[in-house]
């Protein structure tokens, strides 16, 4: 029997309800369903000596989430997806993602295109589209203490009660560098457009084999994004004596101690889209970003003598 999954919102009862009618659905036309909620996927919030998202990225994955499963269907907002990807990326599960939130910059379709979408995938008219993710480790006393799968970005960033920090990076074998800024962002080509984008990296098209690091309120003219091969391993050290903060795609994270180290490399797990169109990112852009638009002046409302 042909296995399905629904990862859903719940705290959203539009989701609810539409996972619901889903389950209900595809049961009656004889698939396994396994429904879940996005929670085991969501990294929470840690205390300084007591990490929270301790569990192996290989092991959060829903009852019934496995390599058997031929796709499953994410209702919800971007946070919905990242944790949804998350959860099943280890098991190579293909995601037909739709928006019940908001932006939904990740998202494949709306609410009202999913009948159409759903019916399109059964009969297996789709492509996929394969996006790079990042494996997050912190390391205390050469103990992994911390880990998880990033799809968008991980944040290091000073408390909001604290003054501008130093960063030491180092970057696969070339020597490290010292960033003095609010924090330090490093980032995939999905995460290009998200926090990065706002602290002034640039825009990288999915297909590209790259991470950036991009720093936020950096104290020097000459500290700039950069844009290197996600062939090259990234640890961060915290190069002051105040504890700081770590977020993974915005979706909370752990303390940073002074003697940590965070640990970055491309995950040899990827995020599986599926794209009922071939991929265009361009499209994506200007649709949800405005990027590329013509500029069109507005005549002015003040008459000229």
């Amino acid at each position: 029997m042909p296995k399905i999954g629904v990862i859903y919102n719940d705290i959203k009862p539009t989701a609810c309800q539409v996972a619901q009618e889903l389950q209900n659905l595809l049961t009656d036309q004889g698939y396994q369903v396994c429904l879940a909620t996005g929670y085991a996927g969501i990294l929470g919030y840690s205390h300084p000596g007591r990490p929270v998202c301790h569990s192996p990225i290989e092991q959060i994955a829903p009852a019934g989430f496995d390599q058997d499963m031929s796709f499953a269907i994410v209702l919800g907002g971007d946070g919905t997806v990242l944790s949804a990807f998350r959860q099943v990326a280890p098991y190579k599960i293909p995601l037909l993602t739709v928006n019940t939130g908001h932006l939904g910059f990740l998202t494949e379709i709306y609410l009202n295109q999913l009948s159409q979408a759903l019916e399109q995938v059964l009969e297996g008219d789709y492509q996929l589209e394969a996006r790079s993710m990042m494996k997050v480790s912190v390391i205390r006393e050469d103990t992994s203490l911390w880990e998880a799968l990033c799809l968008n970005e991980v944040v290091v960033h000073r408390e909001p009660l604290t003054s501008m920090c130093h960063f030491e990076i180092a970057i696969g074998r070339h020597s490290p560098v010292d960033i003095a800024a609010d924090g330090v962002i490093i980032s995939t080509p999905t995460g290009s457009t998200a926090y990065s984008l706002s602290a002034g990296g640039p825009v990288v098209t999915p297909d590209v084999p790259v991470f950036q690091l991009a720093p936020i309120c950096p104290h020097s003219l000459a500290s700039r994004a950069l844009v290197f091969s996600d062939r090259e391993p990234v640890t961060i050290y915290p190069a002051t004596q105040n504890q700081m903060v770590m977020v993974v795609d915005g979706n909370a994270g752990c303390y940073i101690l002074p003697d940590d180290e965070v640990r970055i490399v491309r995950s040899s797990y990827d995020a599986q889209f599926i794209r009922l169109q071939p991929p265009e990112f361009f499209r994506i852009l200007r649709e949800k970003l405005g990027w590329g638009l013509p500029h069109i002046a507005k005549p002015s409302s003040v008459e000229l003598p």
